[in-house]
């Protein structure tokens, strides 16, 4: 092998052992097969909660360890297919060497990207995800952009395996949606999408336009941590006022002819959170006063965040009013403006591919706390 790759290949194997140790493999199967065991417990869903908290760990962790796994195999191939490159001769050589070298980068780019996932070290990080998209200026072009958001974010979502629940959506009158909230169901979640809270700015010609005239749009990205029992998120019944109503879909119509849907308004705070995506009045409360706790627990965070002093080191005001562009005509280009990585192609990037602004993001975000 040529010196360059040589010393390419030792440099992967330093990055992937450094990955190793953080991810501390022994210790990740040993947790694996005490999961399994549990899963296998037949009185495991006696109590659904534990047992989807336990299946999504399981499930997890045995994709980090397959991650990792996968990746040390394909490092230790990586010689082997260079040698196979040697081997040949004239036109099959220079193929051979072409296609080493395309796996050698593609394998730098995946180890990459595990190593940034072994950076989401913060509290919460380890947390499932609320995520909340609210339609900002824009009219309905603003609205329209609320749901490819919302939609970008399920397909991402559902190209990594991860369980999504939708708890509350608000449709607009004339297309798209004014809100929505949902959960991304799976460890490290929050720690994840947290880098994509901030506002999205989508420039395009309106399709809502007869002039055919391009317009701006904007939408709000919030992205929780989903409570858990140890936070202690206590909210007295005096605190809350409870309304009930029917569901709605999109342009008004009933989806539901129960008063099953849910808006709970917490009163100290005046944050109001609404639920209609279950069939039941009962299950639509519950998941409400789950967003609720989380609303509440961040804010709780935000005040002692302030007492620190210490708001720059994590998202929401530091990161200014818009995170992302995303524009359509007259180019195309997708922008992160703290980050300044971009892509050419939106349509890959809303139909889910937003892995790269999310690694660039999590690095983004260690490189702030580590200047302060």
């Amino acid at each position: 092998m040529h010196p360059d790759v040589t010393a390419d290949l030792a440099e992967l194997d330093t990055t992937l052992k450094t990955v190793e140790s953080v991810l501390d493999i022994d210790e990740l199967r040993r947790r694996i097969d005490e999961l399994e065991h549990q899963a296998a417990d037949p009185d495991l869903w006696n109590d659904q909660e534990h047992a989807q908290q336990v299946t999504s760990e399981l499930s997890h962790a045995q994709g980090e360890l397959r991650r990792v796994s996968d990746l040390r195999q394909r490092l230790d191939d990586l010689p082997v297919l260079y040698e196979l490159a040697e081997a040949e001769e004239g036109a099959a050589a220079t193929e051979a060497l072409a296609d080493a070298d395309a796996e050698r980068a593609a394998l730098h780019a995946d180890v990459e990207a595990m190593e940034v996932r072994t950076l989401l070290s913060g509290e919460y990080d380890k947390r499932e995800a609320l995520v909340n998209i609210r339609s900002g200026a824009g009219g309905v072009d603003a609205a329209d952009w609320a749901q490819m958001l919302m939609r970008m974010y399920v397909r991402w979502a559902e190209r990594h395996k991860y369980g999504v629940e939708i708890y509350d959506t608000s449709y607009a009158e004339e297309a798209g949606i004014k809100s929505a909230t949902f959960a991304v169901k799976t460890p490290y979640a929050y720690g994840t999408l947290s880098v994509e809270m901030g506002t999205h700015r989508l420039v395009r010609i309106s399709p809502f336009d007869n002039q055919g005239r391009r317009q701006t749009s904007f939408a709000e990205v919030e992205v929780l941590p989903v409570v858990e029992t140890t936070d202690h998120i206590e909210i007295p019944e005096g605190d809350i006022r409870v309304d009930v109503y029917r569901s709605s879909g999109p342009g008004g119509q009933s989806v539901n002819t129960t008063d099953s849907a849910v808006r709970i308004t917490h009163i100290p705070t005046g944050i109001v959170v609404t639920c209609q995506n279950e069939k039941s009045q009962l299950q639509n409360k519950i998941s409400a006063m789950r967003v609720l706790q989380a609303k509440l627990l961040e804010r709780k965070r935000q005040e002692e965040r302030a007492q620190m002093d210490a708001l720059k080191t994590t998202e929401g005001a530091s990161w200014g009013n818009q995170m992302r562009s995303y524009v359509l005509h007259p180019y195309q280009m997708v922008k992160d403006l703290r980050t300044n990585y971009e892509v050419n192609n939106p349509t890959a990037v809303l139909d889910g591919e937003i892995d790269g602004f999310i690694e660039e993001g999590i690095r983004w975000r260690m490189r702030q706390v580590a200047d302060e």
